[in-house]
């Protein structure tokens, strides 16, 4: 589970509120086979990056930025 490490509960809302965010944007680009692993390989990105983030959108343009770059 990605966001079992984090303990807490800020950090779990903010995650999940980002990974749905970030998800309903890059959903369309994903092919239905991949939706599963994708969305799980994006959750761990949030989970890492969460505690860095200054916020939201902070957290959000990153997450955005790692997920694309690593996609190539």
């Amino acid at each position: 589970m990605p966001f079992s490490s984090l303990n807490d509960p800020v950090d779990l809302a903010r995650a999940q509120a980002v990974l749905k965010a970030v998800w309903d944007e890059v959903r369309s680009s994903t092919p239905d086979a991949f939706e599963q692993r994708q969305r799980t390989r994006l959750a761990y990105i949030v989970a890492a990056l969460v505690a860095v983030a200054e916020d939201e959108e902070d957290l959000r343009r990153k997450v955005l930025v790692l997920y694309r770059q690593s996609a190539v």
